[in-house]
Formats: C-alpha cells, sequence, structure tokens
C-alpha cells in the first residue's frame, strides 16, 4: 500500500482536508481522511508537501479525430461561419491521423485529464484511447438531415460501433449531432439502438447558436444558407416549429442519460425542462467564445441546479485541453459560483454523466487511483480558489500507486 501525504486533499465529493492523506492499494484508493490514521503495517510513505491531491479531472466533451485542425479554423463571428471553415479544412486534411490524436490525449493527460467523453464521425479513438491507458466514453456520432435515409445511416453507425473492440476503461455510445441536423425518424432510429444495444449515455450538441433556433423554428436562416451550398437541403422540409429542446421532448430523447452539450442559448424554463428530465449539461466556455455563439450563462446554469460538466471541445475551436484553462474562464464568467463547484463541474458531474462515477471523478474508497497532485504556493489559504485561476502543466504530477512519482515529493 502506499500511503500519500499532502498539504491538502480534495475528495470533491467532501470537504478538503489540510493537510490529509490518501492511502492506494493495487490500484484503487482505500482510505482519505486525516494525516493522523494509524499506518498499515509495510506501507510506503510518499510526502508530497506543498501539493493539493485531487481525482483526475473529466473532459466531458471533445472531438479527438478534429485534433489535426488545431490552428486552422479561425475564430468567427457566428457558429455557421466557423463550421463551414471547418468543413473546408476538413475536406482539406483527410482521415484523422493517429499520431496526432494521440499526442492530443497526451497533452490532455499532462493538463490532469484522466477520462474523456468524445464524440466522433468515426471511432478512430477508440484503440488509441485505450494504448494510452486512460478512461473514455467515445460516441459515434450521427448526422441524417433531415429523414431521408434516415434508418440505413443509422444502422451502419450501429454496426461500427458494436464491431470496435472496447475495454472496461474505453466503452462506445451513440450520439446524434444536433436537433436541426438529425430528423424525427434518425431520432426514434437511434433510442431503439441505443436500449436495446447499448449502456450508458447518448448525446447531442444542443442549443448551441441563435442561429439553429430561428431554424428550427422557421426553416430559415444562416444554417438554411449553408446547407443550401453543400447540396444537403432537402426542398419541402418542414421545420418542428418550436425550440430545440422542446423538440427533444418530442422525441423522446429528454432523458436522465442525456448529455447535452453547449446550451448558450437555453432559456430558464428550458433548463428547468433539462432539470426535471434529469439530463446533464456539458458546457465548453471557450470553444463558445471562438465559434462566436458567445460565453455560457454559467450562474445561470448553476443556479437552475442543472447538472452540470465541463468540457474543452477539439483542438479546432480552442488552443489546448487543458481543463484548468476552461475552470479559470468559468471563474472570470460566475464570480459569484463557488469554487467547489466549478470543480465539481471538471470532474464528479462528468464521470457521473459519462458512467463512471463508481471509480472517478472523486476520491473516495473504492475509487480508482487516478490522481493528480497540483503544486500550490505556501500563501494559499483556499485551494479551490487557486486551482480554479489558471493552473498550467508544470504544476501538475500524476501519482502512480504502483510506480509513484517522486518528484513532486
Amino acid at each position: 500500500m502506499i500511503r500519500y501525504i499532502a498539504d491538502w486533499v480534495l475528495p470533491i465529493t467532501g470537504p478538503s482536508l489540510r493537510p490529509g492523506r490518501v492511502d492506494v492499494d493495487a490500484g484503487r484508493v482505500v482510505g482519505v481522511g486525516a494525516v493522523d490514521a494509524a499506518m498499515p503495517a509495510g506501507a510506503t510513505v510518499v510526502k508530497l508537501g506543498g501539493h493539493v491531491v485531487l481525482p483526475a479531472l473529466v473532459n466531458a466533451h471533445t472531438h479527438l479525430e478534429l485534433s489535426g485542425l488545431r490552428g486552422r479554423v479561425p475564430p468567427a463571428a457566428s457558429m455557421p461561419e466557423w463550421v463551414e471553415s471547418l468543413l473546408e479544412c476538413r475536406a482539406e486534411s483527410g482521415p484523422a491521423d493517429a499520431i496526432v490524436i494521440r499526442r492530443a490525449i497526451d497533452e490532455a493527460r499532462a493538463f490532469g485529464t484522466g477520462l474523456f467523453g468524445d464524440i466522433g464521425n468515426t471511432l478512430a479513438a477508440v484503440p488509441i484511447l485505450a494504448a494510452a491507458h486512460v478512461a473514455a466514453r467515445v460516441f459515434r456520432e450521427v448526422l441524417a438531415f433531415p429523414d431521408a435515409g434516415a434508418e440505413p445511416v443509422v444502422a451502419a453507425a450501429v454496426e461500427e460501433a458494436q464491431a470496435v473492440a472496447t475495454t472496461e476503461w474505453v466503452r462506445v455510445g451513440l450520439a446524434a449531432h444536433a436537433p436541426f441536423s438529425v430528423g424525427r425518424a434518425a431520432f426514434a432510429a437511434l433510442d431503439a439502438a441505443i436500449l436495446g444495444s447499448f449502456e450508458g449515455p447518448r448525446c447531442i450538441h444542443l442549443a448551441e447558436s441563435p442561429e439553429e433556433l430561428e431554424f428550427l423554428l422557421t426553416g430559415r436562416g444562416a444554417w438554411r444558407a449553408l446547407l443550401e451550398r453543400v447540396g444537403r437541403w432537402i426542398p419541402g422540409w418542414v421545420p418542428p416549429a418550436c425550440g430545440p429542446v422542446e423538440y427533444l421532448d418530442q422525441v423522446g430523447w429528454l432523458r436522465p442519460d442525456l448529455i447535452a452539450v453547449h446550451g448558450v442559448q437555453l432559456t430558464d424554463p428550458e433548463l428547468a425542462l433539462l432539470v426535471r428530465r434529469g439530463a446533464t449539461l456539458v458546457t465548453c466556455p471557450r470553444s463558445n467564445v471562438w465559434t462566436g455563439v458567445g460565453p455560457p450563462p454559467i450562474e445561470r446554469f448553476i443556479r437552475s441546479g442543472v447538472r452540470l460538466a465541463l468540457g474543452t471541445d477539439s483542438l479546432a475551436s480552442v488552443p489546448d485541453l487543458n481543463l484548468f484553462a476552461e475552470l479559470e474562464l468559468m471563474r472570470r464568467l460566475a464570480p459569484a459560483v463557488s469554487a467547489r463547484r466549478l470543480l465539481a463541474s471538471a470532474t464528479i458531474r462528468g464521470a457521473e454523466a459519462l458512467g463512471f462515477a463508481d471509480a472517478l471523478g472523486q476520491i473516495a474508497p473504492g475509487s480508482r487511483a487516478a490522481l493528480i497532485a497540483v503544486r500550490v504556493p505556501p500563501n494559499v489559504s483556499d485551494v479551490e480558489e487557486y486551482l480554479v485561476g489558471g493552473i498550467v502543466p508544470d504544476q501538475v504530477t500524476w501519482l502512480e500507486d504502483d510506480e509513484p512519482d517522486t518528484s513532486a515529493r
């Protein structure tokens, strides 16, 4: 057994400990608490000193297959404008590069991330994540606008998801792209597939841009113009004439297993409906600014009571996969929200949504020993507030229960 002792321990689901200990044995946490607990015979003690030990972070939304587009898709004034640039860059870049994806995973791990919620038009990231020894829920995404040919599109996605080799820690699910790019028939086919063949959550981009609202209400606007330019518009399509949350509720997708991403345009009544249905909302603040939809209303999200998780989105819309940078922006956007609530969004809330809460996102007996230590200056009195103020990779050390890293002792 290894006993880690640090100036701070942050279990996430309980109050911070100053100082504190975490006991690890055979890859699992077996104890957490005050440092004066009896020492088990034969235990190795690792004294970390001026560090805070916390669970590995959870990036609840990213697109690893887009990692090769870092720096190639410039910030835009609107989401449709950004997407058009993205489509052009993807057409030029070709298939996802496994080496680039692995570098992105390693970068995220250097920032302290141990669990990913990843979405892809393929499942190319699955074997790479498994080889990197990180945990992930990878969603095979479906676009089917509006309904013509929806069933074979969904069937192909299901077949691909069922055929890919998964592990205990890398699991596969299904996602619908967005309410404006998936029709009722596709939603129904995906729902049947998820309930019949897949254990775990479903995912969708929701209420991200003003143009999405306009398109669903009227069938007009910038999204229709883009569909026409790329040859995907279907004359005669009838919009649902309602908001995206009501539309999802109509098709039976507002459920406790739903992970809804972005939500920048959500109204208070829509947030309340998400809460009643038990869905999780994932916010990606830096990406929202980059893609022109504006900063998310973090304080409104928190006030609503919705289960809020945190993601970076892809390297096509953020400069790096640093969740601590997302936390820093969250703090600036929501100065009245407690640091503990923000940190929960980057840990336990994402783990709950992705189906890993029994093992990741908190430090508790029985949880996986996926632990990081962050170096803390000696004058810090509120370690939770310090962690949402901006952390760089040089401050982060992974704690390995079988081969403890002594660099942080």
